[in-house]
């Protein structure tokens, strides 16, 4: 193999190929555009900012935070859920008004229960007897049906 090269002297890389002038230039043409691109775009910005007003925002719930719609998330479900059954404990347990201007009032659920007791539930009132049309009744209670199996003569 042959380790001379070309110029008779000894490098470590090929220099032909490679011109660090042109790359420097380059380089340095690239940054003095963003330089420049920045300047301008700055300028630009600075000016709309000046003599335009952009009036009022494009949406109603960037100032204000709106909930979303019911159901929302829970964030500690444990916890709500405790919440609520100490309310209905607490609604079963003691007295209060339902509704105050009609006179309804909640008692707690064992006086409730024992008043039911006492008391029993209410019932309708018996419905009266339809008319009769003369038709004898059977031993059971039920209408004779006529014409029919079992009361015929």
């Amino acid at each position: 193999m042959d380790d001379k090269h070309p110029s008779g002297a000894s490098s470590a890389y090929e220099k032909r190929d490679a011109n660090p002038r042109s790359l420097l230039r380059f380089g340095l043409g690239l940054f003095l555009t963003l330089v420049l691109s920045w300047a301008a775009s700055k300028w630009i910005f600075d000016y709309f900012r000046r003599v335009q007003s952009l009036g009022p925002t494009a949406t109603p719930f960037e100032q204000a935070r709106a909930l979303p719609p019911l159901p929302q998330l829970q964030v500690h479900p444990v916890e709500d859920l405790d919440r609520l059954r100490q309310q209905q404990e607490k609604a079963l347990d003691t007295y209060g008004w339902v509704d105050r201007s009609r006179g309804i009032v909640h008692i707690p659920i064992e006086q409730a229960m024992d008043l039911v007791l006492e008391r029993g539930l209410p019932a309708r009132p018996a419905a009266p007897a339809p008319p009769g049309d003369g038709q004898p009744n059977s031993k059971d209670g039920a209408p004779a049906v006529a014409g029919g199996k079992g009361g015929g003569t």
